[in-house]
């Protein structure tokens, strides 16, 4: 699934090294006031952030957006878990996904979309070993190494 955004207000570069990624979905968050002005200044950190079911809807756990330095009084919690917006079936898809087959929901980016709206890039992930891990170092160094050559032979 393409994104149309032009800039992510949170990004997990580590995940995609971390997990192997089967699929992604596109989630609505539901945020505060003083949570959105401080997404749009980028300050979010979402790399040990997961998401998960309970009682049948989906929720963001771990993920940190500090509070809004013009917040006052009623700025927001900055760790506090986080419904997602999803239809009925996704939800059902993914919640069994991660009790069937010990997948794991880790969110991938947060973004504005064209429309304004914040919303997560949420990932379904199965864990790396080590060994796979080495993989794709090797072949990040090669694919590296490949463009170097490509480069200094024309």
């Amino acid at each position: 699934m393409t994104t149309t955004s032009t800039r992510a207000a949170a990004e997990n570069r580590k995940a995609r090294f971390n997990y192997f990624i089967e699929d992604t979905v596109e989630a609505g968050i539901m945020l505060l006031g003083t949570e959105v002005k401080s997404l749009r200044e980028g300050r979010a950190d979402i790399t040990d952030a997961h998401a998960f079911e309970r009682d049948g809807e989906m929720f963001l756990v771990n993920c940190y957006i500090p509070e809004y330095k013009g917040g006052n009084r009623f700025n927001h919690e900055p760790k506090r878990d986080r419904k997602l917006l999803l239809h009925r079936r996704e939800i059902d898809k993914l919640g069994n996904a991660v009790n069937r087959a010990g997948y794991t929901i880790v969110p991938l980016k947060i973004y504005f979309n064209e429309r304004g709206y914040a919303k997560v890039l949420l990932g379904l992930a199965r864990g790396k070993k080590q060994h796979d891990k080495r993989a794709t170092i090797k072949d990040r160094d090669w694919k590296r190494d490949q463009a170097r050559i490509m480069r200094a032979r024309n």
